[in-house]
């Protein structure tokens, strides 16, 4: 397989910046576009004659389904491995797996426990390592949430994005970007220390400046005047012998229509799924016509597929935005 020196991975949004990620939304928008128009589907192959590791510990239906059928519609080729049977970190050491993968395929998607394991990956690895959801963060979650948002026409600097639940792997990945693009950020969760987001993650972006980032305990207080409300599962994988201590911790952390009805009337409803309804999210709420739940569920595969063009065929992605960036100073001059 061919390699670079110069390769890039996505583990995260500390190596973007608001502009770059922008254009990885119009490009979104782009391939979202392909997919919607069967004759240009079928044409637009930009990984054709690729193959893709991915590498699963945890299990997964969205992100499992998005990433393959993004890659084979790409033109490329999936490689499903389960991370017990090839034995990362115990079986095989982390370094070797990066070196072997390398030699086989164009890029490696891994869904893990530890995010060092990643970061062990990326670095030995010479090809891209995608992220797809560590203990840590979950930045392609992420990712095509905001672009949701962006498609629909609610972001902007301004927009108050509110996740009501736990300081978890999504809401670290919500705080990273809030680093990097600005927008108003809380998180309503209990005061408990182990409810809290990682520390680090935290401090870096408030560093940065971009946005505005709070952490209040008063999830009423937090919602106020919401443009979007957002949750997710209040016991994560892994985290199943906590279940009935967090059921009683978060009794007052659902998204219902109470809750709802202090956010503003546009305000929309998202959930990274899978979802407990009843639980973290009250079902008329979930089901509701505010919710844009399925939105961004569909939109991770299109912004997988964009992420994946960008980092396996970079000039495809620069002469896409080379073209969209003529065609806007094209319609400025004869509007």
């Amino acid at each position: 397989m061919e390699t670079h020196s110069d390769k890039r991975d996505f583990l995260g949004f500390s190596h973007l910046d608001a502009g770059k990620i922008i254009e990885l939304f119009d490009f979104s928008l782009f391939i979202k576009k392909q997919r919607q128009a069967a004759s240009s589907s079928e044409s637009y192959k930009p990984l054709l004659g690729k193959t893709v590791a991915m590498i699963f510990n945890k299990p997964s239906l969205r992100t499992r389904v998005s990433f393959e059928i993004g890659i084979h519609e790409l033109g490329g080729y999936a490689v499903n491995l389960e991370g017990k049977s090839i034995g990362v970190n115990s079986r095989e050491a982390v370094e070797d797996i990066a070196q072997l993968l390398s030699r086989y395929n164009d890029a490696i998607v891994t869904r893990l426990h530890e995010h060092s394991v990643i970061e062990s990956l990326a670095e030995n690895a010479t090809i891209p390592v995608i992220n797809a959801l560590t203990d840590l963060s979950h930045p392609c979650q992420i990712l095509a949430d905001a672009f949701t948002l962006y498609e629909k026409g609610l972001w902007n600097d301004n927009i108050k994005v509110v996740f009501v639940g736990d300081g978890n792997n999504v809401a670290n990945s919500w705080i990273e970007l809030a680093g990097r693009l600005p927008f108003h950020f809380v998180l309503a969760c209990p005061e408990e220390e182990e409810h809290q987001p990682d520390a680090f993650i935290l401090e870096t972006a408030r560093k940065n400046s971009a946005s505005t980032i709070e952490i209040i305990h008063d999830p009423m207080k937090a919602a106020r005047d919401a443009d979007v409300l957002y949750t997710d599962v209040w016991t994560s994988m892994g985290q199943e012998d906590e279940t009935e201590k967090r059921l009683e911790t978060f009794s007052k952390y659902q998204i219902n229509s109470e809750l709802l009805g202090v956010a503003k009337p546009s305000a929309v409803v998202m959930h990274c799924m899978p979802a407990h309804r009843g639980q973290e999210i009250a079902a008329e709420v979930m089901d509701g016509p505010q919710s844009i739940i399925m939105d961004e569920a569909e939109n991770r595969l299109h912004v997988q597929k964009a992420v994946l063009v960008k980092l396996l065929n970079h000039e495809e992605y620069r002469r896409f935005h080379l073209t969209h960036r003529l065609q806007n100073v094209a319609s400025k001059l004869t509007s």
